[in-house]
């Protein structure tokens, strides 16, 4: 993101909330595909469970912050299924254990990367094992056996994140 002076936004600033909507757009795609699949979807993350503790985190540092901080974005549920699931936008469609801050409490946590042209999705466990998000790999969350997703409708919705995200 180029710094624009009319905004008033420092560099650091402008970037950090592009980020965030880039970050917001694919969680509410997300969202909507998972709704749209038959799932009741619950917006967990913090910044859902208690309203304005972002900002009061902002320079604490401690176990119990670090740990809301990391809370997934969202719980899915379907029939007597339930799921952790974070959302992250990788414009490159790589991920890693990497990403990750150490100790991840989450260790039930499904990630879904959306990237401009596909939705991939892998579990804490195969990131520990040292399996990785790339863009040559199939990791595709329409091959997720523990969702049983429709995968036409994944389809739908990686050609609406091709819409948003095309000039990332």
């Amino acid at each position: 993101m180029n710094n624009n002076e009319s905004s008033g936004l420092s560099e650091k600033d402008g970037n950090y909330r592009y980020n965030m909507i880039k970050g917001r757009i694919a969680e509410t795609l997300i969202e909507e595909l998972f709704l749209s699949l038959g799932y009741d979807v619950f917006r967990y993350g913090m910044e859902n469970t208690v309203p304005g503790i972002t900002k009061l985190l902002k320079d604490v540092r401690s176990d119990v912050a670090d740990n809301i901080r990391r809370m997934p974005d969202f719980v899915v549920k379907r029939d007597n299924k339930v799921f952790f699931v974070e959302v992250k936008f990788r414009a490159n469609e790589t991920f890693s254990i990497k990403d990750l801050p150490e100790k991840y409490p989450f260790v039930n946590c499904y990630f879904i990367i959306v990237s401009k042209r596909h939705i991939k999705c892998i579990t804490y466990g195969e990131l520990e094992k040292g399996e990785k998000i790339t863009p040559e790999d199939k990791k595709y969350l329409g091959y997720r056996e523990e969702f049983d997703l429709n995968k036409k409708i994944i389809i739908d919705f990686c050609d609406f994140a091709l819409l948003f995200f095309k000039e990332v």
